[in-house]
């Protein structure tokens, strides 16, 4: 009789079980990201906020804030910044930023380098800028080692503005020179990944108060693109998302946000310029960790 009962409990308990439908595979990780006892998919999940900015509204035709990165370069930048947010690193992280004016007036680069540590921590942004630079200026020996002597984790380049002031630009050779220079770092620098940008816009003199829109500034940054294009770097190409040829420096000057030269920047403008940094940086992390 004990034994009839237990067969009777097996077979009712049996079919059960049988017709609970199991969940589909795909539904799995969905379950386990949120579980809190299983890390390694909780971190793959690990994106962070990005907090509203908006354009000031005299600027026009602008476009989405974002940067590009064909090949994935800067996907070991991004893994070591997952680790750090999700405490799985101890290790401090560093970004150096070369450039011209822009860098060197420190509010543009500083202001990005705040808010990266406000969100992930334990981060260092070190700028290295000189007053009238173009990229040829940090191919001396003794700057590419006061870089690589930082050991940074990321690299970004921000040149454009002083080559494009020059009447004599040849696209040929502003190519060359930054071939040269990013060959030079990457021999100091191996397995370090670089960012570039490209400068916002800018007038030129005509005569005394006259300026009109520097021609050469487009120029220049489609320079920038296709040699970014050519030899897999990573790109932010502040100009077009500022307005491009159109309207990049009418949106800068008419917003109030451009000094009386119309070259450099209110500290206003430089401010927004490295929030706009920021957010595109946040965006493309987001964008590696939810590919994982």
């Amino acid at each position: 009789m004990r034994a009839l009962l237990v067969c009777l409990v097996l077979s009712v308990c049996g079919k059960l079980w049988a017709q609970d439908a199991l969940p589909p595979l795909p539904a799995v990780p969905a379950v386990m990201a949120v579980c809190d006892t299983l890390p390694l998919y909780s971190a793959r999940t690990d994106t962070v906020a990005v907090p509203p900015l908006a354009f000031p509204s005299a600027f026009l035709q602008t476009t989405d804030n974002y940067l590009t990165d064909s090949v994935g370069l800067l996907n070991p930048f991004w893994e070591k910044l997952r680790l750090l947010h999700a405490g799985a690193s101890d290790d401090t992280i560093c970004i150096v930023h070369i450039g011209d004016s822009h860098v060197r007036g420190h509010i543009f680069p500083q202001t990005t380098g705040t808010l990266l540590q406000q969100v992930f921590g334990a981060l260092t942004y070190i700028d290295m800028g000189i007053n009238g630079a173009t990229c040829r200026s940090f191919t001396r020996p003794e700057r590419v080692e006061a870089v690589a002597a930082l050991h940074p984790d990321l690299l970004i380049l921000s040149f454009g503005t002083n080559e494009a002031h020059n009447r004599r630009y040849l696209s040929s050779l502003h190519y060359r020179q930054m071939a040269q220079l990013v060959r030079l770092l990457q021999q100091a620098l191996p397995h370090v990944p670089m960012l570039l940008t490209t400068p916002p816009g800018a007038y030129e003199r005509v005569r005394r108060r006259v300026y009109r829109i520097n021609p050469r500034t487009q120029v220049a940054v489609q320079t920038m693109r296709r040699f970014a294009d050519d030899n897999g770097l990573a790109l932010w190409n502040l100009y077009e998302i500022g307005g491009g040829a159109r309207r990049a420096c009418r949106n800068w000057w008419e917003a109030g946000l451009m000094r009386p030269d119309h070259i450099h920047f209110l500290p206003e403008g430089y401010d927004l310029q490295g929030r706009l940094l920021f957010h595109a940086l946040l965006k493309a992390y987001n964008d590696y960790v939810e590919s994982e």
